[in-house]
């Protein structure tokens, strides 16, 4: 019993005992521990991930060609703007140097000199008067005539007038009390002025402009040489003061390249240009296009002038001034706004829409390639530092010609910005007041819309 218990003993004791098999010492485990099986809150993780990193990128997609095409959007319109003033600069420059200039015209000889009659109207102007009406009267030409026209001043003008005309048998002045419906009062002035005019030749021309003592005889040896019938003098401005030339020497280019004077001479063109300080217009012509009887409410009658001369089938011709014709336009800036305030929307027609678009463009043309250059990136930034480049230069040449700095061609955005404020008041003034304010008289915008040539 005692060996069989040793026995079973035994036996279960190599039951226990762990088999050892015999093996390398290096071999490794036939099975690696692996992760935990993949649960169901695992798997829609990995699918929200994915459908995160999906949706990630569209976004980026969709912005990157969002980018690309306001990118090449920029790039389009600056480069258009560049180009713009690139071939405008060219034009404008080729076509102001075809201009004759008025120095450069051998004055009329003495024998043969046709009769002259200069014509102006006057109201309230005894601040600057007497100086203009001065030079005027010390012209070198053989034989003209000054007929002054009193339109209804209430201040020392008449008295003025009537003191030059004691003295000067050649000067006629001319008093009128009222004004009729139906007409502005500079028109009226000016066709009360020809009916009592004699001469071949006609000058028009404001109260407050400077001659040079030669400049009848070379303008009509000028327009005599030309074979033209209406001439019209780019004269000089006189400016002073930073915000003043800002404004007047923008004015100017915008008038340069809105109006090319250069193309008035062109019978093809329907190109024209009218400027108040100096017109010379034959008798005959002048009766044939209707005169300033068509313009009777037309508010920019001067450049609408050198219209009816073009509609009349007329030759009329554009040449620079500077020095020997001179104006002191208007006294500091927010003179100069007010003064073109009865203009500026009657020159888009008195249209709202046109008035926008008027103001938009020097916005556009001027004022977003600076920004353009400071903002944007790659072909674009070229592009508008193109724009920039030749808008400034064009403007510094066109001051070339004055007596201010060139400098004043870098506060071209500058001007822009005035120029649509000139524009945008002009419009809201007329639009509010139902008509325009001129000297002391209202115009009703529908009479005013009606007349326009």
């Amino acid at each position: 019993m005692a060996r069989t218990a040793a026995r079973a003993v035994g036996m279960d004791r190599v039951a226990t005992t762990p088999t050892r098999h015999p093996s390398s010492c290096k071999r490794r485990p036939s099975a690696l521990p692996t992760r935990p099986a993949p649960t169901m809150d695992n798997v829609s993780g990995i699918g929200c991930v994915s459908i995160q990193c999906s949706a990630i990128s569209t976004v980026q997609k969709i912005r990157l060609a969002e980018n690309s095409i306001l990118h090449t959007f920029w790039i389009v319109l600056f480069g258009l703007i560049a180009s713009l003033w690139i071939i405008q600069g060219m034009r404008a420059g080729v076509g102001m140097a075809c201009l004759p200039w008025l120095t450069d015209a051998p004055p009329l000889s003495p024998g043969g000199a046709p009769l002259v009659s200069v014509i102006f109207a006057a109201r309230d102007e005894a601040e600057k008067l007497p100086g203009a009406i001065a030079t005027l009267l010390a012209q070198d030409y053989p034989q003209f005539e000054v007929v002054a026209v009193n339109d209804r001043s209430k201040d020392q003008t008449p008295a003025i007038l009537h003191e030059f005309e004691r003295a000067k048998p050649n000067l006629k002045v001319i008093d009128i009390a009222n004004l009729p419906p139906g007409w502005l009062g500079k028109p009226h002035a000016l066709v009360a002025g020809f009916e009592q005019s004699q001469g071949e030749w006609l000058v028009f021309t404001d109260a407050d402009v400077h001659f040079a003592p030669d400049v009848l005889r070379r303008a009509v040896a000028l327009a005599q040489d030309r074979q033209w019938d209406h001439l019209t003098l780019l004269a000089s401005v006189e400016m002073r003061g930073f915000w003043e030339i800002t404004a007047i020497t923008y004015f100017s280019l915008g008038f340069i390249i809105g109006n090319e004077p250069w193309q008035a001479s062109n019978p093809r063109s329907g190109r024209y240009v009218g400027v108040g300080a100096f017109q010379l217009v034959r008798r005959a012509a002048y009766e044939k296009s209707g005169g300033h009887r068509r313009l009777r409410m037309d508010v920019i009658e001067d450049m609408k002038l050198g219209k009816l001369m073009k509609m009349a089938g007329l030759r009329s011709g554009v040449a620079v001034a500077q020095e020997m014709v001179r104006v002191r336009w208007h006294s500091g800036l927010r003179n100069v706004i007010r003064g073109v305030t009865k203009n500026m929307f009657a020159a888009v027609h008195y249209n709202a829409l046109f008035a926008l678009a008027a103001m938009a463009l020097p916005l556009i043309m001027s004022v977003l390639p600076f920004f353009g250059l400071a903002f944007a990136t790659g072909l674009a930034r070229i592009f508008a530092g193109i724009a920039v480049g030749a808008a400034v230069l064009i403007h510094t040449g066109m001051i070339w010609t004055t007596e201010a700095s060139p400098l004043y061609g870098f506060t071209h955005p500058l001007g822009a910005v005035i120029f649509s404020w000139m524009l945008a008041r002009s419009a809201i003034a007329t639009l509010l007041r139902g008509g325009v304010v001129w000297r002391d008289t209202f115009y009703p915008l529908e009479e005013l819309r009606k007349g326009l040539v």
